[in-house]
C-alpha cells in the first residue's frame, strides 16, 4: 500500500490551498507535465480517508485517458473503475470510483447523479465542458450534488460563448484559478519541464481556391482568414513536397536527440485520419521508418498509445489522441500539421513534449512548425516565457518582428470555403528555425530528493474484501485486470450454457445473478464474480 508519496513544491502548495478552501469548488490551471494528476489523487486521497463513504469520480476528455486515469490511481490504491456504463447501474462494492468521459456523462447524466451524489469528483482538463451544450448541461445535472468538485487544466482558458460548469469568471471571461502554475513558473523551478524550441519552416504554395481561381503565397504574404487557412492545408498536403521536407529535418532531429536519450520518440499531429495515414506513408517512403499511427475509430488505438510509450519505435501519428493530457514521457520532437490553429489546443499539442525525465540533463524538445502567422505567435508566447525563465537579456532568439495579430479563424461551414479548393503543389523554401539558444542546467535540487516534500498519506479508505486469488498468476493481476478478466469468463461461461440450455443470455444472467445476490453484473464485487463463475462452472458441467 502506498503510504508517502513525493510531491513537487508547487504540488505541496496547492494541495495546502485545496485543502484550506472554504467551498466545494476548486479549479488548479497548471502547465502540463507539471503533474495536475498527481495533485488530484493525493488529494482525493487525503479526502476520501477523511471520509471513506465518498466516491471518487473522474471524468477526462477521452478514452484512453480514463485508462490512464484508473492507472494512475492504481498507483496510490485507488481503485476506479473506466468501463462504467448506465447499464451496469451501481458500482461494485470493491471499487473506491470511477472514470468516465465528458461525451458520456452528456449521455448518462441521470444514471450518474446518484453515483456522484457526495462524491468527490476531478473533471481534468475542465474546460471540454464548455464545448458543446449538451456536455456543460450533463456536467451541471451529474455532478451538481458532488461534496466536492476539482476542476483541473493544462492552460488559462476564456467563456467567449458557454461558461463552464463550476468555474468563476472575472468581469473580462477568464477563468479564475486558485492555483496557477505556468510554463516559465515550471522552467524556471528546474527539473519539471523541458524548454521547447520552435524550428519553423516558410514555402511557397500554389492552390486552387474555393472560388475556382488559381492562388499563390508563401507564409510571409498578408491573406485574409479564408485564404491564410487554404495556404496551410496546401502545405500540409501529402501531395506536396513542403511537409516531406520539414518530416525529413524532424527526423534528423530526431535522431540527434536519441545520441544522449536513446528511445527518444516523435510525434506527429495530422488534420484527420486520412491525412494520419498518409503521413505514415510518407514516413516508410521518405526516411524509411514504421510509424505508430494512432486513430479514433481504432478499437485497439489505446493499446497502440500504451505499446508506444513503453517502446522505442521513433513516430506515432495521430490528430487528436495525443495532443491533450496523454503521458508518453519520451517525445521530444514533434511536427505540427494540422490547420487547428487556436492557442489551446497548439499549448496542448506541444504540451505532449515538455514532460521531463530524471537522469537526462539538459533535454530540450522542438515542435516543427509552419511559419504561419497564427502559429508564429503561439509560439512565441511561449518562448517568450522560456527566455523569461532562463533571464536572457541580450535579445538572441527574440520573438520574431514580423509576429503580426494572426488572423481569425476562418467564420462558417468549411465545406463551403473548401467546395473547390485544391492543393497544386508546395515547397519549403528557406526555414526560419528559432536559434537553438543555450538551455540553463536544472537546479541541483531539482534531480535531488528533497524530504521536505514527502507527503505521508493517510490510509485509503477500506474496502470489501476481494476474495484471495487463487493461482500465483492470480496474485500478481491488479484488481483491475483481475476484475476484467472475471467478467470475460463470466460472460464466455453464460454463452456456452445458452448455447447447451437452449436458455436465452438475458435468462441464464439473470439465474446466475440470484444464485449470488446480484442485481446487475456490472455491480458484482470481485468476491461475487468469483462466485457466479464457479455456479456457471457447475450448471455447464451439469448441463
Amino acid at each position: 500500500m502506498a503510504r508517502s508519496i513525493r510531491l513537487r513544491r508547487w504540488q505541496k502548495a496547492a494541495l495546502d490551498a485545496f485543502r484550506a478552501r472554504s467551498g466545494p469548488d476548486f479549479l488548479a490551471v497548471a502547465t502540463p507535465g507539471a503533474g495536475k494528476t498527481t495533485f488530484a489523487l493525493a488529494a482525493a486521497r487525503q479526502d476520501l480517508a477523511e471520509h471513506p463513504r465518498r466516491r471518487l469520480v473522474v471524468v477526462a476528455p477521452t478514452q484512453h485517458l480514463k485508462t490512464q486515469w484508473a492507472d494512475a490511481a492504481e498507483r496510490l490504491d485507488l481503485h476506479l473503475e473506466p468501463g462504467w456504463t448506465p447499464a451496469d447501474g451501481r458500482l461494485p462494492a470493491d471499487v473506491h470510483g470511477m472514470v468516465t468521459t465528458y461525451q458520456q456523462v452528456a449521455g448518462s447524466a441521470a444514471a450518474l447523479a446518484p453515483i456522484a451524489a457526495g462524491a468527490f469528483v476531478v473533471l481534468d482538463e475542465s474546460h471540454h465542458s464548455g464545448e458543446e451544450r449538451a456536455w456543460g448541461d450533463g456536467v451541471r445535472a451529474a455532478f451538481a450534488g458532488a461534496a466536492v468538485r476539482l476542476s483541473l487544466s493544462g492552460t488559462p482558458f476564456r467563456s467567449d460563448t458557454r461558461a463552464i460548469p463550476f468555474v468563476r469568471y472575472d468581469d473580462e471571461g477568464l477563468a479564475q484559478a486558485d492555483v496557477e502554475y505556468g510554463y516559465g513558473d515550471a522552467l524556471e523551478d528546474g527539473g519539471v519541464v523541458r524548454p521547447v524550441h520552435f524550428p519553423r519552416t516558410d514555402g511557397h504554395m500554389e492552390w486552387i481556391a474555393a472560388d475556382g481561381t488559381q492562388a499563390s503565397a508563401t507564409f510571409a504574404d498578408r491573406l485574409d482568414p479564408v485564404g491564410a487557412a487554404q495556404r496551410l492545408r496546401t502545405a500540409l498536403s501529402v501531395e506536396g513536397e513542403w511537409l516531406p521536407d520539414v518530416l525529413r529535418r524532424a527526423h534528423e532531429r530526431l535522431l540527434e536527440v536519441r545520441r544522449t536519450h536513446p528511445g527518444a520518440g516523435g510525434m506527429v499531429i495530422a488534420i484527420d485520419q486520412e491525412h494520419a495515414r498518409g503521413i505514415a506513408a510518407l514516413l516508410r517512403r521518405r526516411v524509411g521508418v514504421e510509424a505508430t499511427v494512432v486513430v479514433s475509430e481504432d478499437p485497439a488505438a489505446s493499446a497502440r498509445i500504451g505499446a508506444f510509450a513503453q517502446g522505442t519505435d521513433p513516430w506515432i501519428v495521430a490528430v487528436r489522441m495525443i495532443s491533450e493530457g496523454v503521458d508518453i514521457p519520451r517525445l521530444r520532437v514533434g511536427v505540427y500539421a494540422t490547420t487547428t490553429t487556436t492557442e489551446l489546443f497548439f499549448r496542448q499539442a506541444v504540451g505532449r513534449l515538455v514532460r521531463w525525465t530524471r537522469g537526462l540533463g539538459a533535454q530540450p524538445s522542438h515542435m516543427f512548425i509552419p511559419d504561419d502567422p497564427r502559429l508564429r505567435a503561439h509560439a512565441a508566447a511561449i518562448a517568450e516565457q522560456r527566455r523569461h525563465s532562463l533571464r536572457r537579456d541580450d535579445g538572441e532568439g527574440a520573438p520574431p518582428e514580423d509576429a503580426e495579430e494572426p488572423p481569425e479563424e476562418p467564420a462558417g461551414d468549411p465545406d463551403d470555403q473548401l467546395s473547390l479548393f485544391a492543393p497544386i503543389s508546395a515547397v519549403a523554401t528557406t526555414g526560419a528555425a528559432e536559434p537553438l539558444v543555450p538551455v540553463a542546467p536544472a537546479p541541483a535540487a531539482a534531480e535531488r530528493d528533497d524530504d521536505g516534500l514527502l507527503l505521508e498519506l493517510a490510509p485509503a479508505p477500506l474496502l470489501v474484501a476481494p476474495a484471495p486469488p487463487g493461482s500465483e498468476e492470480e496474485r500478481a493481476l491488479s484488481p483491475r485486470e483481475r476484475r476484467r478478466r472475471l467478467r470475460d469468463a463470466n460472460a464466455a461461461l453464460v454463452r456456452h450454457i445458452s448455447r447447451i440450455t437452449g436458455l436465452s443470455h438475458a435468462q441464464v444472467n439473470a439465474e446466475l445473478n440470484r444464485r449470488v445476490g446480484l442485481e446487475r453484473v456490472g455491480e458484482a464485487t470481485l468476491e461475487q464474480l468469483e462466485r457466479r463463475r464457479e455456479h456457471a462452472a457447475r450448471w455447464l458441467a451439469a448441463a
